[in-house]
């Protein structure tokens, strides 16, 4: 399929062709017919995009500080690569469409294929053929009357009905519009059919007299002429409120809204503009200043826009779901008019040139901007374009065939770059959740073909490896669903997040009746990593037990983010602790056979990640892992220090090794970046598929680890230290 894509370090839009989109649970697959370019949001982000470095970091000192941080700790050639990496991948363009459904997803029951809807959503609503949309960011096109052109305007209409409930408009209060471009047009419509009394500014004459035609009681480009309107179209008082629509850096919309605003009035920012507010103009009036935030209640919620988590309408009347079906049914009742709005279409094979007119290259003055799509009634070709995948052509065959399922940002920042350091790989396919991504991966790393659907590469006879690199919560089905196909398998952590799926995972492996013995391997770099070679040689000497301790400054993630959904990523126990388990495990030559965390017990956003593991080795060996989330994130992430036998070791962030015995100090240093052991895994991997060898880590202490990190995550719950017995738990799963 055709999509608008949009390449962050260079601001290029381009229209390329990429694989449908995959239909996840509680989403429906939307054949779009017809999408709206935003000249706000959309040009400013082409604006971004089409800067310098040097302008880049101008704009974004936060992100500056952060590559700043990253260098420190990691080294100048890794923050680097992690930029480059970063500024390469593209953007999906689009957050307002609409089109026709063609598939839904597990657990959506009120909407059906061939349902006309409008759909909203950045990353979502793309400019695309087709695209995968939450329930709750898709709402029915009441009416016939309806077109999917007006439809399309859903989204931006739901912005500026969420602007007008924002400012608590009422019948007959009188509200000036500040900014009369699209989404200053739409409001004026709405506070219109409140029964509000309307007045329109924009330095636009054309802009101010469409307004008038669409309604608007008053309009001018004049500010001092505009300000005289207020006076008198308000009885000499003021205006009720203010909705600042326009899009600017400056602050001058926001201090002349005080200025024509009567006292206690209230004036809302529907658009991104300066906010540098003259205090004196505020406070004498004792004005409400507010901020619209996008399309309403549940916008930014994952739980709302990817779960489908609603909110109960008696608590929260109108969400953005309920706001786009408002201006939908305000369409059907002809109470707005969209048409009038439009200046110009363009057929999605010439999308590019939409972008052209809205960064202003081509000199055209422009309102509406639709990109529309072709309608094929021949159903048969709908569902061949769907799952068809884009073969990239000329790339060689080679030794290792390998098949990637995932395409995010480890993937494309770390995986992969370290894939094509191993000599002899052959890239066969990527699959990837969303079509630009896969596109994009295999484009830049020479894989033959991308695609959506898994079922691609698990079943592709030419590929004799797969990767996986998904979200977590996919780890086990499809470790097991690869090793079924007789495939070797290389999971990133984690293996699973539950036991019973590593039991599944036991026994899958211990199946005497599949076709084939393949290789598993997990993705427990840091053990593979030059410094930590040297540090285990060093500790092969000592012959007592040791004292290991791993400090982890792992820094904080939102409480909504997937990792720390229990049902996607599992938590940061299971997400990344299991990397320092493995780490101890790997020094002290076997796996732990008791686990004990505790919490801090601080309340607050950090105690959920704040964590001291305490790990029992045989032997008599002890390892503590203290995972934090409340630190400095300038400081270094990673340190592990090691005691036994009158000797010391300590590696810190992978950069620096200090040895020490008998008062004799060696220290070990990579300046210039940092090797975590990425690339060495895998040549480790290349090299036992190749001779037909083990895997470089044995599956039983795979399986230990796993169930280790697993227990540890029961132990923060029972407060009690926890056994881990792998060779019971082994045996038992393939006993049953």
């Amino acid at each position: 399929m055709k999509q608008v894509l949009q390449y962050a370090g260079t601001g290029d839009v381009e229209v390329v062709e990429v694989p449908a989109p995959k239909l996840l649970p509680a989403c429906a697959l939307v054949r779009l017919a017809a999408s709206v370019v935003s000249a706000g949001t959309e040009r400013a982000s082409s604006e971004f995009a089409r800067k310098n470095l040097l302008q880049k970091a101008h704009a974004r000192p936060d992100l500056v500080r952060d590559v700043i941080g990253k260098v420190r700790r990691d080294g100048f050639a890794s923050a680097f690569a992690a930029v480059r990496s970063r500024l390469d991948q593209p953007v999906a363009l689009g957050y307002s469409s609409a089109g026709t459904v063609v598939e839904v997803g597990e657990g959506v029951t009120d909407v059906g294929v061939g349902d006309r809807v409008a759909c909203a959503g950045a990353g979502y609503a793309v400019h695309a053929e087709f695209a995968c949309i939450p329930r709750l960011l898709l709402t029915k096109i009441p009416a016939s009357n309806v077109t999917f052109q007006n439809a399309a305007f859903a989204t931006m209409g739901a912005v500026a009905l969420h602007g007008v409930r924002t400012a608590d408009a009422k019948l007959g209060d009188v509200i000036a519009v500040v900014g009369l471009g699209l989404l200053g047009q739409l409001t004026v419509q709405i506070l219109k059919a409140a029964g509000c009394r309307v007045l329109g500014m924009d330095v636009v004459a054309e802009r101010v007299a469409l307004a008038c035609r669409l309604g608007a009681d008053a309009s001018s480009t004049s500010p001092s002429e505009f300000r005289d309107l207020c006076l008198q179209q308000s009885g000499g008082r003021g205006v009720d409120a203010i909705l600042i629509t326009a899009q600017t850096s400056t602050s001058d919309p926001v201090n002349f809204a005080a200025e024509i605003a009567r006292d206690r009035a209230v004036v809302v920012a529907v658009g991104a503009v300066g906010m540098d507010i003259q205090r004196k103009l505020f406070y004498e009036k004792e004005l409400d200043f507010r901020m619209s935030r996008s399309y309403g209640p549940g916008r930014y919620d994952s739980a709302y826009e990817q779960k489908g988590i609603d909110y109960p309408i008696g608590y929260v009347r109108w969400t953005e779901t309920r706001n786009m079906d408002a201006f939908l049914r305000l369409l059907a009742d002809r109470k707005l008019d969209t048409e009038a709005l439009v200046t110009h279409r363009f057929a999605i094979e010439r999308a590019h040139c939409a972008y052209d007119l809205i960064s202003g290259r081509t000199g055209q003055p422009f309102l509406g901007v639709l990109i529309t799509y072709p309608q094929d009634s021949d159903e048969k070709r709908v569902v061949e374009l769907v799952k068809k995948s884009v073969i990239p052509a000329g790339i060689a065959v080679k030794s290792l065939s390998i098949g990637l399922l995932g395409a995010g940002g480890f993937a494309m920042s770390t995986l992969l770059p370290a894939l094509k350091k191993v000599d002899g790989l052959n890239l066969v396919g990527v699959c990837s959740a969303t079509g630009p991504h896969a596109r994009h991966a295999a484009a830049k790393f020479g894989f033959r073909y991308c695609a959506t659907d898994e079922e691609s590469i698990l079943n592709d006879a030419a590929i004799a490896t797969v990767v996986i690199a998904t979200r977590h919560h996919l780890h086990a089905s499809q470790v097991i669903a690869a090793l079924q196909a007789g495939k070797h398998v290389f999971c990133e952590k984690p293996l699973c997040l539950r036991e019973e799926e590593l039991l599944a995972i036991i026994r899958t492996y211990k199946n005497e009746r599949l076709r084939t013995k393949p290789l598993l391997m997990i993705g427990f770099n840091r053990r593979f990593a030059p410094l930590a070679q040297r540090m285990k040689a060093f500790l092969r000497q000592v012959h007592e037990p040791l004292a290991l301790h791993y400090r982890v400054n792992a820094g904080f993630i939102a409480a909504d983010d997937w990792v720390n959904d229990s049902s996607q990523g599992g938590g940061r126990i299971l997400g990344e602790v299991c990397h320092f388990v493995d780490f101890l495990s790997f020094l002290i030559g076997a796996p732990p056979v008791k686990v004990e965390t505790r919490s801090l017990t601080n309340p607050g956003k950090y105690s959920a990640d704040n964590v001291v593991i305490s790990l029992h080795f045989p032997e008599g060996s002890q390892g503590t892992v203290t995972y934090v989330a409340n630190g400095d994130s300038s400081y270094s992430k990673e340190r592990v220090e090691v005691f036994g036998g009158g000797a010391v070791a300590a590696l810190e962030d992978f950069r620096r090794l200090e040895l020490v015995r008998h008062g004799r100090k060696q220290i070990f240093r990579s300046l210039l970046h940092q090797d975590k052991g990425h690339c060495a895994e895998w040549q480790a991997f290349a090299k036992a598929i190749r001779t037909s060898e083990e895997a470089p880590i044995p599956f039983d202490d795979i399986v230990a680890t796993t169930l280790a990190t697993l227990r540890a995550g029961e132990s923060r719950s029972a407060e009690k230290c926890v056994i881990v017995d792998a060779a019971h738990f082994i045996a038992s799963a393939s006993a049953n």
